[in-house]
């Protein structure tokens, strides 16, 4: 019989363990914890958690201990449980009692048995073969159905061989035993319970998050990958923070609900994307609105030529009574030269259009030259300026195709980012998601946007991932103004970017020692972007 101390002191494990299986957020580290603890408290040599499978035809094995054969699968262990489901019906539909977890399951109800090898009601033919290979003898079993909140049975814990504590000789489980064990069954299967829904309920936001990131590709397929690879890089980088061990980050850590957080708010990163005009998101040249403009330019210039030699004729028609053949070479060269200026210009206008290359002074200029020089006849046949204001603003944007007020409206996105992500009700494991995705966009000197903060006032989580979104931005193979950078032109970049206080030095450092670009590279990047580098470079 079990001495008052020794219930007492199973009773405190007890509650320990219902505080500890509480704390737990991974699923497999929970289930080993409850069939450790159950057969800790019952002094049990072995066990075997079983899972109802979804369609609740069946129990699955999940985590199976022998201690004195060190037997360890499922689990942390490196060993697969290969055995099959215990059905818990037969091939006629009838309920499958001879076994004893499956009995457990259907009936709901406990089974006690002190020893296997006398026991008529259940076939332990199975394990009458098992102790013939080992040399093991199974005696005193336990099953405990493991029931929810609704009272559906969702596993059963099963122990073998209970030891006396003292003498170490194999015992049936006590009352005391199976009362533990009930209790504990039953905090294992509302912690199991809490953990499921829980999964569910992360399921179903990162698939609503999924959804967003869905709709801004959708909208605009050049933000589709963006919207995946920044979360991916800035994991990459946070986990190397997280391995630093000196220097200025070896305080910085994350458990799992830190990087739960974190993946979060990368993949909620641009979520305020949704908000910004897709003509603005796919603004491949200087022109584009809902169409590249620069057809219209061609037009124009087409008027303009026709127009030059319709004039020449008319010229050389008015000679004809005179037949001057000098004069009408003359005309036809000088038609031909206005021409081929014309040409030149649209030439001109077609490349300027492209934004790949920043402009020079002279360049503006020529542009408002050409929009104001050329005078052509509209469809009212009213003679008009070549190039509208829209079009001279446009083309003479001085790096890139946006215009400032253009800018200004792809630079809200971040704006409407934060505005979203502070409404949502986040629960305290996840409360820093709006800071973190907020503030990608923020530079360590305080000329960043939106709210011009400085590295002190930032999270080491959002610095890393501002160092992620201009790292992608820069290697992205998939913008509509430009190519992805080899590998060595974007680093070159990114430690300018340190330099002048645009980036976290001390996290780009890591990203350059710890070799992150590279890891980034082999996975996203094309095999042309990956050419020779030297980070001894880019070290300090």
């Amino acid at each position: 019989m079990d001495s008052i101390e020794d219930l007492l002191r199973r009773l405190e494990q007890l509650n320990a363990i219902g505080t500890a299986l509480s704390k737990e957020r991974d699923i497999t580290r929970l289930l080993e914890s409850i069939l450790v603890a159950a057969k800790t408290i019952t002094h049990a040599d072995g066990g075997t958690l079983y899972r109802m499978t979804p369609d609740g035809d069946a129990l699955r094995f999940e985590i199976l201990r022998t201690d004195s054969l060190h037997i360890a699968m499922g689990g942390s262990s490196d060993k697969p449980i290969n055995f099959p489901n215990l059905p818990l019906r037969d091939a006629q539909g009838q309920p499958n009692d001879s076994l004893v977890a499956a009995y457990a399951a259907i009936h709901n109800q406990t089974v006690n048995i002190a020893d296997a090898y006398t026991e008529p009601n259940f076939d332990f033919s199975g394990t009458r073969q098992f102790d013939e290979r080992t040399g093991y003898r199974s005696q005193s079993f336990l099953a405990v159905p493991m029931k929810d909140h609704e009272g559906d049975v969702i596993g059963v814990l099963q122990l073998i061989n209970a030891k006396h504590p003292v003498s170490g000789e194999v015992v049936s489980f006590s009352s005391a035993d199976q009362s533990l064990a009930e209790s504990l069954a039953s905090q294992a299967a509302i912690a199991i319970t809490n953990r499921s829904l829980m999964s569910q309920l992360e399921t179903l936001f990162e698939a609503f998050i999924s959804l967003i990131n869905l709709a801004i590709d959708e909208k605009s397929h050049y933000t589709g990958g963006h919207c995946q690879r920044v979360p991916a890089l800035t994991m990459m980088l946070a986990e190397a923070v997280n391995a630093t061990r000196e220097g200025p980050l070896a305080a910085f850590s994350m458990d799992d609900r830190d990087r739960y957080e974190l993946k979060i708010a990368g993949l909620l990163h641009d979520c305020g994307k949704v908000t910004t005009p897709v003509h603005v998101v796919d603004k491949a040249t200087k022109l584009q609105t809902l169409f590249d403009r620069i057809d219209l330019l061609d037009t124009r210039f087409e008027i303009l030529k026709r127009d030059q030699e319709i004039a020449a004729l008319r010229a050389q028609l008015a000679l004809r009574d005179q037949k001057d053949a000098a004069a009408e070479a003359r005309i036809n060269a000088q038609s031909r030269s206005k021409i081929d200026a014309l040409d030149a210009d649209r030439e001109f206008l077609r490349s300027t259009n492209m934004g790949a290359e920043f402009m020079k002074d002279a360049d503006l200029q020529r542009v408002r030259d050409i929009g104001t020089g050329h005078v052509w006849r509209n469809v009212n046949g009213l003679e008009t300026e070549f190039l509208s204001a829209d079009e001279i603003e446009n083309l003479t944007i001085r790096a890139g195709t946006l215009t400032s007020a253009e800018r200004d409206t792809i630079n809200y996105h971040i704006v409407a980012t934060i505005k979203m992500l502070e409404q949502l009700p986040w629960p305290k494991h996840l409360k820093n998601v709006p800071e973190y995705a907020g503030g990608h966009h923020e530079r360590m000197d305080g000329k960043g946007y939106p709210k011009g903060l400085t590295r002190d006032q930032m999270s080491v989580q959002a610095r890393v991932m501002g160092i992620a979104d201009i790292f992608e931005a820069l290697t992205a193979r998939d913008r509509p103004y430009k190519q992805g950078m080899k590998l060595s032109q974007a680093m070159d970049i990114m430690h300018k970017f340190r330099m002048n206080g645009h980036i976290d030095p001390d996290l780009f450092d890591v990203f350059v020692r710890e070799g992150v670009y590279l890891r980034y590279a082999k996975e996203f990047l094309d095999p042309w972007q990956i050419d020779d580098v030297n980070p001894q470079v880019w070290q300090h």
